[in-house]
């Protein structure tokens, strides 16, 4: 370890990412703390599944194949490892990390941390949980999970006790650099400020390649040198960081990619940690140079005395299909289809849930047959597999030669899949009892910062008077950016403009009303507003868009990953002075 700075790695941001991206971090350049984040909330419902199949699951298995080919490499060169891989069996990961050393002729200290899992805690916390979102009780519901958000202190702990690799359960996600960070430059649990510094350098990596150039708004302007190479942050003892990556690697590092994974999954300007709340408001970019942005002047304040569940439930069977529509009629030749199929099915009515939506993308006198093409894509949901499988299908089949004229199925599926429900919600940080747990025997209890009762202060607005000016009908994405993303049933839309001029106008134009107008399925859900000024940015909270979350919408678009970018298509009035030299943009 460099005097003074932390060399910290990211190699994954979900469980299916980039295979080669632990072996790149490692061989690309200096490294002290390689990270790996595999979870989502909709992972841990995965990994249930895969648990049932194989008790002795219920992790990331990439992960260990990962190792393989890295552990050697990473003990030679002092390279620690953190991961929350662990899923739902961390202690069935370090086990099986110490077989594969062995196996290898390695002999690293491993160990793991434990207590999130509250599933057979449900009993005694039933009265806690109530539904973040809705309020609604947990009574009457039999999860499958029930994970505790735990913090980066579990992490400190076993690094401070010698650990090489250190596998996590469900901590969130900026825990896996808060931990190594603390550790590194002996933070103790009241340096608010640092810690939430390192909170916002976890946040930028945790999603891998989004921060080096993935996913961005104004991806035409990085020249393609190959995929993006992952990102690594250097953190200093004041809990500031640089963001960049490996030379050579593809991508970039820039305030606006930066901006972009700033904004993605978030909502109010107060971050909450398990360890502190780091106020995103308060976050500074700057350039340092190629690829290299500085993140500075986070302010953090003491942790909150709650932390947050990730409890997953059977919602039931679903299926879906998609019929095309070609040329003429197609309102007409949808509405027969639907008439048809209800009628094989035996009413509108028949499954718990029937959502219908005809998507066009057909063009009047098209120059080739499939520009010419709707879809009817029709989805069900029903706690009887029965009703939306085979019946479904069969119905779905029988319309074939029944129909309107041109009819033909793209897809539809033979039998129900079964869903899972995500149901957050809160607990009081106290019943936790986190512990770390050494491969060779040592259990060490985790300590516990200090905390207080988090009041959301009144959202910040800032008074910019209306632009009266010569405007322009063009789309919001010749000036603004913008990613999007998921939190449960909740999607946000996090808007930046690249200029200060652009910047004014974005903010004195663009509430709640006006995006409503322009995002037509937020038209009667709750939708928040909050200005970032030091990054430039509003940032839109539409609550309920995605229903019960990312296994059980029926929505096409179930992480809300394109909502940024179909609201920047949308043409509003901008001022003409503003456009100029944007044209190719």
């Amino acid at each position: 370890m460099t005097p003074g700075v932390l060399r910290v790695g990211n190699c994954s941001g979900f469980f299916g990412d980039r295979f080669s991206a632990a072996r790149e971090m490692v061989e690309g350049g200096d490294l002290d703390v390689l990270t790996g984040d595999y979870l989502a909330e909709l992972t841990m419902l995965i990994l249930w599944k895969l648990r049932q199949r194989n008790p002795e699951r219920g992790y990331a298995s990439t992960f260990l194949a990962q190792m393989e080919e890295i552990l050697g490499t990473c003990l030679d060169r002092g390279i620690k490892v953190v991961t929350n891989a662990g899923g739902l069996n961390p202690g069935g990961l370090a086990a099986d990390l110490g077989r594969l050393a062995e196996r290898l002729g390695l002999a690293p200290r491993i160990a793991h941390v434990e207590g999130d899992d509250l599933l057979d805690r449900l009993p005694e916390l039933q009265d806690e949980l109530a539904h973040l979102g809705t309020g609604k009780p947990l009574a009457g519901i039999e999860p499958v999970t029930a994970n505790a958000y735990l913090g980066g202190w579990g992490i400190t702990e076993a690094l401070r006790g010698g650990a090489d690799l250190v596998v996590c359960p469900r901590v969130t996600d900026a825990s896996l650099v808060t931990g190594p960070a603390a550790w590194a430059f002996g933070w103790q649990p009241d340096d608010w400020d640092a810690l939430a510094g390192a909170v916002v350098a976890g946040h930028l990596l945790e999603c891998g390649a989004q921060v080096t150039g993935g996913n961005f708004a104004f991806f035409g302007e990085i020249p393609y040198r190959g995929r993006p190479g992952f990102p690594l942050a250097e953190i200093y003892p004041d809990g500031s960081s640089v963001i960049t990556k490996h030379a050579g690697t593809g991508g970039a590092v820039t305030v606006e990619t930066v901006t972009a994974q700033t904004l993605y999954e978030t909502t109010t300007p107060e971050y909450l940690n398990p360890d502190v709340i780091a106020r995103f408001d308060t976050i500074e970019l700057s350039s340092d140079g190629v690829d290299r942005v500085r993140v500075s002047g986070v302010k953090g304040y003491p942790a909150p005395e709650t932390v947050k569940v990730c409890i997953n439930y059977q919602g039931g069977y679903r299926n879906s299909a998609t019929l095309m529509i070609a040329g003429l009629d197609v309102e007409l030749k949808a509405d027969y289809a639907m008439r048809l199929l209800f009628d094989a099915l035996g009413g509108e009515d028949t499954c718990d849930e029937t959502d219908v939506r005809l998507i066009r993308t057909d063009h009047a006198d098209a120059p080739g047959n499939p520009e010419a093409e709707a879809r009817l894509r029709i989805t069900v949901k029903d706690p009887d597999e029965r009703k939306v499988g085979r019946r479904f299908f069969d119905a779905v089949a029988e319309i074939g030669l029944s129909g309107y004229p041109g009819l033909y199925v793209e897809q539809a599926g033979r039998a129900g899949s079964a869903f899972g429900i995500y149901w957050p919600a809160l607990v009081p940080a106290e019943v936790l009892h986190p512990e770390v747990v050494f491969a060779d025997g040592p259990r060490l209890p985790v300590p516990e910062p200090p905390r207080q009762k988090f009041e959301p202060p009144a959202p910040h607005r800032q008074t910019v008077a209306g632009l009266d000016e010569d405007t322009v009908r063009a789309p919001l994405g010749r000036l603004i950016g913008a990613r999007s993303g998921d939190k449960g049933g909740d999607a946000n839309i996090g808007l930046w403009a690249r200029t200060d001029e652009a910047y004014e106008w974005l903010v004195a134009y663009l509430d709640e009303a006006r995006l409503r107008a322009l995002l037509t399925e937020a038209a009667d859900l709750p939708v928040e507003r909050y200005e970032l000024p030091n990054l430039r940015a509003v940032n839109f909270v539409v609550r309920g868009l995605l229903g019960d979350g990312v296994a059980a919408t029926t929505r096409p678009d179930p992480q809300a990953k394109g909502l940024g970018e179909y609201v920047r298509s949308r043409h509003v009035d901008i001022p003409r002075r503003l456009l100029a030299g944007t044209e190719g943009s």
